[in-house]
């Protein structure tokens, strides 16, 4: 469509006329004005070192330009759809590095303080998040101008850890994963006044069914045993935490490389755990605790056995492949969708439990899990369904 621009005639005056909305958006007037200024001193713009090689003429103007040549929607399509499938890749691995991380601190759970762990793990992660750095573009990436929005972040995601590794400590497996998972569904709230991502009517009854089912596994006369109702608390504050963290990383993923946030995750476990090291680091807090999983969190520090070693060193490389594809999921992602694949986890953390620890889900865990992973597939579907028909529309996404 045409629209009313400024146009240089042939003599160098001003004259209202209709020309191409084309020429308008590639700023023809100030590409020439800046032609212009360096023919003064002898040399081409680059503009005019391309006119040059593929002249096409422009009525009207006395010059020739180069006009660019149009992006088919289809090739626009097809980035957009790899795009996504590339972040889909990243967080079905990531839930796969997540349930074996949570499957060995659970294992080490009944010798070694938590933010021991902790400690070791970040320290291997943090030197291998430091490759990762090298590989996407070395330290200039750390520097920030959003240093606010990291460290909420990084706050963040290690609340949600602590909280739910001490879960794991007095909690099944499978039930502390599922629990859990009431986070993708507030990441899917959380889109909407955060990232202004749409959310309709049919999305927002799944999400209220996954609540149910959060409901159904903590109502009074489920049968929990001994674990104290105040610790199946411990999961659901993680997912808030960490639903609020990757909300974060979808935010500031425009200007923050995946592998400089995860060396921002990294150093503020190793600052924390550090800190619980001076404080409770000889267990002198630990003796008068009956919580179970508060009592993991400020037992004494030990020296690894020989056997439990190469269990640190695996540790360190699942916080450091958790944090790179996490990070780089939501980051090319849709946050909706990509939220939508973290329920792999929940199959794979029943399997880890059923294998390692001999544990059976009891039924409502099972009702729990179909009612959770069920709405969380609605909205996958939703999502779904909407980006194929935004996708023609849509800016390219970030690659």
């Amino acid at each position: 469509m045409p629209h009313e621009v400024e146009h240089v005639d042939g003599a160098g005056e001003v004259t209202g006329e209709q020309q191409p909305c084309l020429l308008h958006k590639m700023g023809f007037l100030e590409e020439r004005r800046q032609s212009e200024a360096e023919a003064e001193h002898g040399q081409d713009s680059p503009r005019d070192a391309i006119e040059k090689r593929h002249p096409v003429n422009v009525p009207g103007t006395g010059r020739l330009l180069a006009l660019p040549q149009p992006v088919a929607p289809t090739t626009i399509r097809l980035h957009v759809v790899n795009t996504e499938t590339r972040a889909i890749g990243l967080i079905i691995f990531g839930m796969l590095c997540i349930t074996i991380n949570d499957t060995l601190i659970k294992f080490l759970s009944d010798g070694y303080p938590l933010h021991q762990m902790v400690f070791v793990r970040s320290v291997i992660g943090l030197s291998a998040s430091f490759v990762f750095l090298h590989m996407e573009g070395g330290r200039s990436l750390l520097r920030t101008d959003r240093p606010a929005l990291h460290a909420l972040r990084a706050g963040l995601i290690v609340i949600a850890n602590m909280t739910f590794f001490a879960a794991l400590a007095v909690m099944p497996l499978g039930a502390a994963t599922a629990l859990f998972f009431v986070a993708p569904l507030f990441i899917t709230l959380l889109a909407i006044p955060v990232l202004g991502e749409p959310v309709g009517p049919p999305r927002l009854v799944a999400v209220f069914v996954g609540l149910v089912g959060v409901g159904v596994m903590m109502a009074p006369g489920v049968d929990w045993g001994e674990i104290s109702r105040w610790n199946l608390l411990l999961p659901l504050a993680a997912a808030a935490c960490y639903s609020g963290m990757q909300v974060l990383t979808r935010k500031l993923g425009a200007q923050s490389a995946a592998s400089a946030m995860a060396i921002y995750i990294q150093g503020t476990f190793i600052v924390v755990s550090s800190a619980f090291f001076l404080v409770a680091g000889n267990g002198r807090f630990a003796d008068d605790v009956s919580n179970e999983a508060l009592e993991f969190l400020l037992r004494a520090w030990v020296w690894p056995a020989t056997g439990d070693l190469w269990i640190f060193a695996l540790l360190g490389l699942m916080s450091a492949m958790i944090g790179y594809t996490l990070s780089q999921a939501y980051r090319i992602g849709t946050a909706s969708v990509v939220a939508s694949y973290e329920y792999v986890a929940l199959p794979l953390a029943i399997f880890w439990g059923w294998v390692v620890f001999d544990e059976v889900p009891q039924p409502v865990v099972w009702v729990g899990v179909a009612l959770i992973a069920g709405a969380g597939l609605v909205v996958f579907a939703r999502e779904r369904a909407q980006e194929r028909a935004l996708a023609s529309a849509r800016p390219i996404r970030r690659g």
